[in-house]
């Protein structure tokens, strides 16, 4: 009797044993999964390059806008950016986070085709196709000021100074000058063509200016006369941005180059210094914008290919031929304390990514 007990407390004790490890075994297998499963995560991630930026992923795309975007700025903190296009309204952007749409300025009645931030960051600037330009209060949401006086398109603006000077190139053939706290222009520049970039120089003493004739014209305030010409391009000037030193400008146009002149006092005969060959123009004929990098050791450039082109400014070497887009690339803009590009196109987006 006592070893058919023991012989069936073994047989139990043998099945438990063999239950028990049955249960276990799954276990083993999930944290053996769990463990691979880690190890693929943490070689993944090593393998994947360092972040640059606080964006929260690398590349950010932003949809709202229900037609073409010609023109997007960041704002002079980097916290906030604006875009605005064809659809006539002003869109205002958280630029990190989830990059919400935190607000929407409507009020021209035609398409938006450049905009810019005051030094402050707390009024924007707008051109229209309405023959308008609009000084907009972000704080409040609303266009505090409306500054007519163009015959046609205006087509570029630019801001300067505190309190804001504004300048403004037009199909009309004329460049006005605005003070932010007036309605009316202060100077008006008659151009003998249409007018279709333009900005002032670091003292807003002068305004540079660009049209179809394709010359750049480099304008003295004090006796609204020409001081310079700068020939070079071929076609249509769409694009002029003053380097972050004020010494030189960046310049677009539809001979497909991006030039770089030096506009310093006492510059030599030849102030064209440097040719940027990639960006395209096509048949649309957009006014496609370029940019500076914040020290100036970049230059950037939307392009009607759908790329971005990002050249260094010393070699020329071109660094980047940036994809994403499926419309012309219209502007560009490159965030003031991170390296971020933003871009805006036609075909009704935004992009944000970090660069190396």
């Amino acid at each position: 009797c006592a070893s058919e007990l023991s012989s069936g407390i073994n047989a139990e004790y043998g099945e438990a044993m063999s239950i028990e490890l049955l249960k276990r075994a799954p276990d083993e297998l999930e944290l053996a999964a769990k463990r691979i499963r880690q190890d693929l995560v943490e070689s993944a991630s090593n393998d994947l390059p360092p972040r640059t930026s606080d964006l929260a992923a690398p590349i950010m795309h932003l949809t709202g806008h229900s037609a073409e975007v010609f023109s997007s700025k960041f704002g002079p903190y980097g916290d906030i950016l604006a875009s605005a296009g064809f659809d006539r309204q002003i869109f205002l952007w958280n630029v990190f986070g989830e990059c919400e749409n935190i607000a929407c300025l409507p009020g021209h009645k035609g398409s938006i085709t450049q905009i810019c931030f005051t030094k402050d960051g707390t009024h924007i600037v707008s051109a229209s196709t309405d023959k308008s330009l609009a000084l907009w209060d972000l704080e409040a949401g609303v266009r505090v000021r409306q500054f007519k006086g163009h015959q046609s398109f205006v087509n570029s603006c630019n801001v300067r100074g505190d309190p804001a000077m504004i300048c403004s190139a037009s199909d009309d053939g004329s460049v006005k000058i605005w003070d932010s706290r007036r309605r009316y222009c202060v100077t008006t520049l008659n151009n003998t063509y249409q007018a279709t970039a333009v900005c002032f120089n670091e003292q807003a003493d002068s305004v540079i200016s660009g049209g179809i004739d394709n010359t750049i014209k480099i304008w003295d305030l004090k006796h609204n006369e020409v001081m310079v010409r700068l020939k070079g391009h071929a076609d249509t000037t769409t694009s002029l941005v003053l380097s972050p030193d004020g010494s030189y400008v960046l310049s677009n146009a539809m001979d497909n180059t991006v030039r770089m002149w030096d506009i310093r006092p006492f510059a030599p005969a030849n102030r064209c210094i440097k040719v940027f060959v990639g960006a395209q123009h096509n048949f649309e004929k957009n006014l496609i914008r370029c940019c500076w990098s914040p020290q100036g050791t970049k230059v950037v450039c939307g392009s009607a290919d759908r790329m971005v082109y990002v050249w260094d400014t010393n070699s020329r070497k071109l660094l980047y031929k940036l994809p994403g887009h499926s419309g012309s690339v219209n502007d560009v803009d490159c965030h003031p304390t991170q390296p971020i590009l933003m871009t805006c196109s036609s075909d009704k987006s935004i992009f944000m990514g970090e660069l190396k």
